[in-house]
């Protein structure tokens, strides 16, 4: 499966998170094991007896989905209650066109649900399991929302480094330089702005942190990073501008 998967706990089980077509759908045959850890898919098929179920499951293809058989639907609905009724998340899916439910196999197998779906089946197996579940999703959405911020701030640092870079390459670098004086220059002028920000330079900061990977930029928080942004649009300025490097750090 190409798709990104998340797991979070919920109140001791391990629920499975995908991303598909942006849109996010939520294991409910990980949400059963709350209820059935021995047979999830049990309490997955029985959910789908139910009238109120179909209508719901209905309800939702036809605000999302323009592809929904409705013909079809109508016959599932008409039968669902009845003792003899029985359906599976497969015959739904391929019967109906629905995309609110997706069957998988192999390492991710199971049923998954579009997240406004998997919060009634959570509240069908158990109200307080559902508002656990709600909690952790909550939680994990904050903590991307917070990567995400991280990333395009750090994506717009090295932008502005190539405007810095190209300052240093066109106003300090003669061209009689070796490459070993070269790759000098720009590690101190990259340097200034270290100090300026952390207080250290590249070199002490991997000295102090031998075990992690990358650079202290890369463990630079938001904030920092937006300074850093700022810095190197400047410096690139002062740079441009000759003013030397003792002044720029002051």
């Amino acid at each position: 499966m190409s798709k990104k998967s998340q797991k979070v706990d919920v109140a001791g089980t391990q629920i499975t998170i995908i991303r598909n077509s942006q849109r996010e759908y939520i294991s409910i045959t990980d949400i059963a094991k709350h209820k059935n850890p021995d047979a999830p898919a049990d309490i997955v098929k029985n959910w789908l007896r139910s009238k109120n179920t179909i209508e719901l499951l209905g309800l939702w293809e036809k605000l999302n989905n323009p592809d929904f058989k409705l013909v079809e639907f109508d016959q599932f609905k008409n039968e669902a209650g009845f003792n003899h009724f029985v359906l599976s998340p497969k015959k739904w899916i391929e019967t109906t066109g629905a995309i609110g439910l997706q069957s998988k196999s192999g390492r991710y197998g199971g049923t998954y649900a579009h997240v406004d779906i998997a919060m009634e089946f959570a509240s069908w197996v158990s109200v307080e399991f559902k508002f656990y579940l709600i909690k952790e999703f909550q939680r994990l959405k904050q903590a991307e929302s917070k990567s995400l911020e991280w990333n395009i701030k750090r994506r717009l640092t090295k932008i502005n480094y190539r405007i810095h870079t190209d300052a240093i390459k066109q106003n300090l670098i003669p061209p009689n330089l070796s490459k070993q004086q070269i790759s000098f220059v720009y590690a101190s002028e990259a340097d200034v702005l270290n100090m300026a920000l952390f207080g250290k330079t590249a070199a002490q900061w991997r000295e102090a942190n031998p075990d992690k990977e990358g650079n202290i930029r890369d463990y630079a928080n938001v904030s920092q990073l937006v300074c850093l942004a700022n810095l190197e649009n400047l410096n690139a300025v002062l740079i441009e501008e000759g003013l030397p490097q003792t002044d720029s750090l002051a």
